[in-house]
């Protein structure tokens, strides 16, 4: 069933949260040019085994509804075994949901959690040493600032009492009522990455002494990474204006998706070091200085949050465009061609995560004020992809 389009009407300053949130544009290559999308599209970028591009068309079913009834869902982390952990924005809970059945265990509440616009419990990422550690990992809005913290995860304890006291390893990164960033993830590095977004402010996107509108790169104990680009800084890559989704393919590269303003939402390859543009530069535009991104979307097509790499290709997931969007990237040396799939069947969607194979898990996002929400959400599905 085709869900109605979401028209809020809202006060002038509802409207500027409203457009810090609701961008997107069409695809572009990222200062490359190619004779045509058919001879350039489908070569390998290196000639090696097992870089061969994905097929030209893609799809994706929903197999099932693994869970309902999801408050406000926006981190997302797999367990060993295939079970899932889902923070909730506004309640500043983390809950467990069995990855066969779909039940549902709340760990706890997330002490020092401060929801209110788009802050409040956000990305959750597992320690790479999590089979002997047991520490999830959170980033999230306090009185004061955003920041990361890890708790211990003791299963033993009773449902509701299972999480510890945070342990803060990195905080001071700005928060606003809009553009908090929030997505935090593991790359292959075993480093931890962190989308921050600017907070409405445009002057720290480009102010390299300032965490916002920034890419962060961290040990696990939150110290900078020790062959960051920047000497003794945290900051990875520049010139955000609100990251989202963090994901990394087969050839370790990074792949980042991230709101516009009124134009373009984009897809960008993160290389370290690099300038993303923002505020001098959205989409496309080609300036000396800046990178480009790899696709972009106009703003009713996309504002982007999660992505995952799965079979070739980046999934991303819309919030306004309430879609997702498949871009081919394992091979292709010219102009990606996106497609979009479940336009409109299961509202705005906030979290993709790959899991294994052609399965990823996806999660909606219809009661976070900005959605329509009906019987049953939010929720999780299990989505086949190719």
């Amino acid at each position: 069933m085709q869900r109605p389009a979401v028209t809020a009407v809202l006060t002038a300053a509802v409207l500027a949260l409203a457009a810090g949130c609701s961008s997107g544009g069409t695809d572009g290559p990222d200062h490359r040019e190619s004779p045509s999308k058919k001879e350039s599209a489908r070569k390998s970028p290196n000639g090696k085994p097992g870089a061969e591009p994905p097929p030209e068309k893609g799809s994706a079913k929903v197999t099932r509804t693994l869970a309902t009834g999801l408050k406000s869902p926006w981190g997302l982390a797999a367990l060993p075994g295939g079970d899932l952990l889902v923070s909730s924005r506004d309640e500043g809970t983390i809950t467990r949901v069995d990855g066969t059945t779909g039940k549902k265990t709340e760990l706890g509440e997330v002490p020092g959690v401060s929801p209110g616009g788009e802050g409040g419990l956000m990305g959750l990422a597992l320690s790479p040493s999590y089979a002997s550690d047991h520490m999830v990992y959170a980033y999230f809005t306090t009185e004061s600032d955003n920041r990361v913290a890890r708790m211990l995860y003791d299963e033993k304890k009773p449902s509701g009492k299972q999480l510890g006291a945070p342990d803060t390893v990195f905080k001071g990164i700005p928060k606003g009522m809009i553009h908090n960033g929030g997505r935090i993830a593991f790359g292959p590095d075993k480093m931890l990455y962190a989308g921050v977004g600017e907070t409405g402010d445009t002057d720290l996107s480009q102010d390299k002494k300032s965490l916002g509108g920034k890419i962060l790169r961290l040990t696990p104990d939150g110290e900078p990474a020790p062959d960051n680009p920047f000497d003794a800084s945290p900051v990875y890559s520049l010139g955000h204006r609100n990251v989202q989704g963090l994901a990394w393919d087969e050839q370790k590269r990074l792949w980042a998706s991230e709101f516009g303003q009124d134009t373009w939402d984009e897809l960008n390859e993160i290389k370290a070091g690099e300038n993303y543009g923002w505020p001098d530069a959205e989409g496309k535009a080609g300036k000396t200085g800046f990178r480009d991104p790899i696709a972009q979307w106009k703003t009713s097509e996309a504002s982007p949050s999660g992505v995952a790499y799965a079979e070739g290709s980046v999934w991303m997931a819309g919030l306004r465009g309430e879609r997702l969007w498949r871009i081919p990237v394992r091979g292709v040396t010219g102009e990606p061609e996106p497609q979009a799939f479940l336009k409109g069947d299961h509202g705005r969607l906030r979290t993709v995560l790959a899991a294994g194979g052609k399965k990823l898990w996806l999660v909606t996002s219809e009661t976070d004020s900005r959605g329509t929400p009906e019987k049953g959400d939010d929720k999780i599905l299990e989505v086949e992809v190719e």
